[in-house]
This record gives structure tokens, sequence and C-alpha cells, in this order.
């Protein structure tokens, strides 16, 4: 349930003893201090977060904690999916470990999605499991990677194929840090929000279509769009939290994009996840219509919505260029969503009614791939 008062949105993640609250709303981030002190009374915290939050919203968050009395240590680690790695995986290990903090205080995530996802998996090993609050700050962290549990890192092999699931105690979701990401942040977060729309909610993607400016402008549709995206989410996380059956819906694009942005050496300056998502959902649609699961004008309006924000939709549009089908399906193999060698798709037939397809050919997906990049 959303539930709006004082200007919050409280979006509940039913997980038994592991439920938590994601509050939505502006100003959250002056407000952190005494949310995390009622929550975690007397827990001291090891903050983790990279040098460009740091720069913009470091001291809010730590002139917070010190009203509330909450002893803190600060991390800043570099910008960049590059940071989700073994090496700063170590690195922030050993700075959670030298502050001997104990297992009930807390590592606080202040970041995008990659400070999330690297700090959750710090939070889940050391001491076997500390607490856990993420602070997102990209609209992509916001609505997808703060919410469910995913933590982890990247590999040569792979995205994100190192990691476990460790629930945060807490998302603080402030909108109004939201205004100091660059346009093309933004719109890579909003690739998320249209996801859930296109995976099973149509009534959300069709407004999306005619309230997309709003949210992109602040609006209160903006905050509307984080609390459906995060409703939208828990729902399905509260039935999988393992992703064992439907939770693989969420993944709607990822397939293809974690394909894209290992092709790019994840190089943020040529592809951001959002970027390789909105790819990704277009490829899944068109490659649904290949399999005559999906017409051609449902394929169309999806990518259509996505263009018209401003948003890449084609492999043509990965700056660089892109290696051949055969790598780019090899990385696709590697993919965790990959079930004993057999190829899994999230695919649709047609706007928000999307399915998970098992044991796809690799053959299908590999005369598909050559297509794409020869248009």
């Amino acid at each position: 349930m959303i539930v709006a008062e004082d200007g919050l949105r409280r979006v509940e993640v039913s997980l038994g003893a592991k439920s938590y609250e994601i509050l939505i709303g502006s100003g959250l981030l002056q407000d952190a201090g005494p949310r995390i002190a009622e929550r975690l009374p007397g827990a001291r915290c090891a903050i983790l977060t990279d040098e460009t939050v740091a720069s913009l919203h470091l001291e809010t968050l730590t002139a917070s904690l010190e009203q509330s009395g909450i002893a803190f240590e600060i991390k800043r680690l570099p910008a960049g999916e590059k940071t989700k790695s073994a090496e700063y995986l170590l690195e922030a290990v050993d700075f959670v470990l030298g502050t001997r903090m104990e297992r009930g205080d807390a590592v606080i995530a202040l970041g995008g999605g990659v400070i999330g996802d690297l700090s959750g998996f710090v939070a889940g090993i050391v001491r076997r499991g500390m607490r856990f609050i993420q602070i997102p700050t990209t609209l992509l962290a916001q609505v997808d990677s703060s919410v469910g549990g995913k933590t982890g890192i990247n590999s040569r092999h792979g995205k994100n194929l190192i990691g476990v699931f460790h629930q945060p105690e807490l998302v603080l979701s402030d909108t109004a840090v939201l205004d100091t990401l660059s346009d093309r942040e933004f719109r890579a977060g909003y690739a998320e929000v249209a996801k859930y729309g296109l995976i099973d909610r149509p009534d959300f993607f069709f407004w999306l279509e005619k309230n997309w400016r709003s949210i992109f402008e602040g609006g209160p549709e903006r905050g509307e769009a984080i609390a459906i995206s995060c409703r939208c989410k828990a729902d399905v996380v509260g039935r999988d939290e393992q992703e064992e059956g439907d939770r693989a819906l969420l993944n709607l694009g990822h397939t293809f994009g974690h394909a894209l942005e290992g092709a790019t050496g994840y190089d943020s300056s040529r592809l951001v996840h959002g970027e390789g998502v909105a790819i990704g959902v277009a490829l899944a649609h068109y490659f649904s219509v290949r399999l005559n699961r999906c017409s051609v004008n449902d394929a169309e309006r999806a990518e259509a919505h996505l263009r018209t924000v401003g948003l890449p939709t084609r492999l043509a549009e990965v700056p660089g260029g892109l290696p051949p089908a055969e790598v780019l399906l090899d990385y696709i193999a590697q993919d965790k969503k990959v079930s004993r060698g057999a190829l899994t798709f999230i695919l649709t037939e047609g706007i928000g009614r999307s399915f998970i397809a098992k044991d796809v050919p690799a053959s299908e997906v590999l005369g598909f791939l050559r297509e794409c990049l020869a248009a």
C-alpha cells in the first residue's frame, strides 16, 4: 500500500522478520538522523559514498546524524560502474572492519546503484551480516536497485555475478536530490520506471506516456511514479525474494542490457545501466515479435516512448561500436539469468504482458543479434 502523509509516501516491503519501509519524499536527507536513530538506537554507522555524491549531499547527511548523536565514519569511493569490483569491495570491507563496528551497527549507502549494490554486499558479508540502510541518490536507485536486497559486484565474466541477498533496514528516497542529476542520468533511471509498466501494469505505462514531462520537471507526478515503481517491485519481492520464480520478470530488458554493459567494459562514458536497459527493453519486444509472441505495433509503441524521453533503443546507438553477435551471445550465456546452460529471457505478448521464456534457442538469439547489428 502507498500511503501519502505529510508529503511522504510509504511503501512496505513485506518479508516477515526482514520487512522494511521505503520512505519517499522531498527533504528526507535532512531528516535521516532521527529516522535512523529511531530504528537503530545506539548504532554506529559506516557511510559508503562516491566522490561525486559526497560533494553534493554528504554534508547534509552527516549534519543530520550529528544532531541525532549518531557516530559515523566515512569512506569515499570513485564514481562509476567500475567501482563495483573485487578491488573496491575489499577496500570497503577493510574500511568497515577498521572502524571496529559490530554486527548491530549499520552500513549506510549514500549514492546510486553502484554504491548501493557494493555497500549492501559489504554489509552482507562483514561479520556475517551487518545492518544496512539505503539512501539512494539517483532515480534508477530509488526505483530499482535500493529495493529488494540484491547486492553484488561485477566480474570480467559479466555483471552482478558475485553477491548476496541482504535486505536493508530502511530506504530513504529523497526526491529533491534528483534535481542534481544530469539529464542523462535521470533519463537512464526513467528506463526502469517505464519497465514496470511494460512488465505487467499497462495502465501505469499509459499514464507515463501522458505524464513523463512532469516527472522529468519535478512535478507531483515524480513522487507518484517513484512510489508506484517501488510498489511494483515490492509486490514481486514479497512473493519471491531470491528470484526463484516470477521475480525474474523484473529483469525485462536486462539480459540484453547486461551483455551490452559487459561488451563496453562497464565504461559509463559509453553506456550507463539505464541506457543498456532501454536498449534491452526495445530488443526484448522486437525479439518477441520475431518469435511471433508480440505485435509489431506494441513493440513500436514501447520503443517510441523510450525514444520520446531521449533514451537509446538501438545497438547502433552505443558509442564506439559493439563486438560481433557471437561475442554478445557469450555475454548473454554468462548472465545470471541463465539456468543450467539454457537461455532464459523475459519476453512479452504486448504492453504490460511480459512472461518468462525458458529454453530459448541460442540460434534464434544469434540470428536476431546479427540482424540488429546490421541494421
